[in-house]
């Protein structure tokens, strides 16, 4: 099984394909069995010329990809995130023994929810047993998303999902996920088995204050009340004073800006970290009642914390997930990743090129990555897949007996 991630800056589509195409003839001589494309919006003019063009330079089994809002790739052995100028980045694989699936879903071909999983592996055409795991690509207009993980989670409960939205200027309803030959809206993906297979890390860049909460009383996504640590039924406005009022006051001045709810994912695990909980907006507060709204539904019992995000946080998140993965599985079995990373992630948050992509690499040093800087990224939380927000994704693929 071999790999490359190339990138180019060039501003004209035909140069870039000719610089990537250059840049993988050098190092792989055998026949291309999956490649990845991502590249920013100002190509969009060119996006129906991509597909037939890059067929001609870099032919392929299955080509996938979409359009983002920042590139990631590499290039003389240095991986970049190119951010706000023109970038066009591939991840190619020559995949002996690989089995790779690529699919398409428009809204019209999901199905029902209340369909058993022999609905999703008839459609995608993808058989559970044969142990798959997806990379999904979605258009952010045009996609019911959140049903075709729920979907996917159902049929394929044990499969690793990992992917992103779609993202860029002027994306409107225009075109913007690339799938073999043709440029289409919706969702697509691939399902890869055999010999090629996926593990995930998730960095959602948030830290817990407080202490845990007890939802009592919700109404799908707006939590009245909680039961507090040390017992007492409260509006959840006032479990946040209280949480506020532990903080130092640079706490207190991050909260104002970046405060979110966590929602751990485990009904029956005591100790909870911060990679057990599923990082939310708050999107409201009701001054009345004490009442905030969240972006999920939530249910009665569930356990909540609040969380604080910022550059320093989320540094030393990914880098512990990726100190835990290298622990785990060791330096060699990564043969290359995909990297699917928030537009509110990079020089913003950071204040320095690289810096996600750089961890990677010192973590899991020589593994090919290319991927974007998307408008939701997605990936697994606990027992479920989930779409994200401030978050960095890393699909690892690696061999599989």
């Amino acid at each position: 099984m071999q790999w490359i991630s190339a990138l180019s800056t060039r501003p004209a589509l035909e140069s870039a394909l000719a610089e990537v195409a250059e840049q993988v003839t050098a190092a792989l001589s055998t026949p291309l069995d999956l490649g990845f494309i991502f590249l920013s919006s100002s190509f969009a003019s060119d996006y129906p010329r991509l597909m037939p063009l890059l067929q001609e330079v870099l032919p392929a089994r299955c080509w996938i990809g979409c359009a983002g809002g920042g590139i990631v790739g590499s290039r003389d052995g240095r991986t970049r995130e190119v951010e706000e100028t023109p970038a066009l980045s591939v991840l190619v694989g020559s995949l002996p023994g690989a089995r790779i699936q690529p699919f398409h879903l428009l809204s019209d071909d999901v199905p029902d929810l209340d369909s058993p999983p022999q609905a999703w592996s008839d459609r995608l055409g993808v058989n559970p047993a044969d142990q798959p795991d997806f990379v999904l690509l979605a258009d952010p207009f045009n996609s019911p998303l959140t049903d075709i993980l729920q979907g996917l989670d159902f049929a394929y409960p044990q499969a690793v999902k990992v992917g992103g939205l779609a993202s860029g200027e002027g994306l409107g309803n225009r075109p913007v996920l690339f799938l073999n030959e043709r440029t289409l809206n919706g969702c697509i993906g691939v399902a890869l088995s055999g010999s090629v297979g996926l593990r995930a890390i998730v960095a959602q860049g948030c830290r817990p204050i407080g202490t845990d909460l007890e939802v009592l009383e919700v109404e799908r996504n707006i939590i009245r009340r909680v039961r507090t640590e040390d017992g007492k039924d409260v509006p959840l406005v006032d479990a946040l004073r209280q949480t506020l009022a532990t903080l130092s006051e640079p706490e207190r001045e991050l909260a104002q800006h970046s405060l979110f709810l966590g929602v751990a994912r485990s009904a029956f695990q005591l100790n909870l970290e911060a990679g057990d909980y599923l990082i939310r907006n708050l999107l409201g507060v009701d001054p009345r009642t004490g009442a905030m709204a969240v972006g999920d539904r939530l249910r009665v019992g569930q356990r909540i914390r609040f969380h604080l995000r910022d550059a320093r946080t989320s540094a030393d998140d990914l880098e512990h997930l990726l100190q835990r993965d290298r622990q785990q599985w060791g330096p060699g079995t990564a043969q290359a990743a995909l990297m699917f990373a928030c537009l509110g992630r990079g020089q913003g948050l950071y204040g320095q090129p690289d810096f996600d992509s750089g961890l990677f690499q010192h973590y899991l040093p020589q593994t090919p990555l290319s991927g974007f800087f998307c408008n939701g990224e997605i990936g697994p939380i606990g027992d479920g897949t989930f779409l994200h927000g401030y978050t960095s994704v890393f699909g690892i693929l690696e061999v599989r007996s």
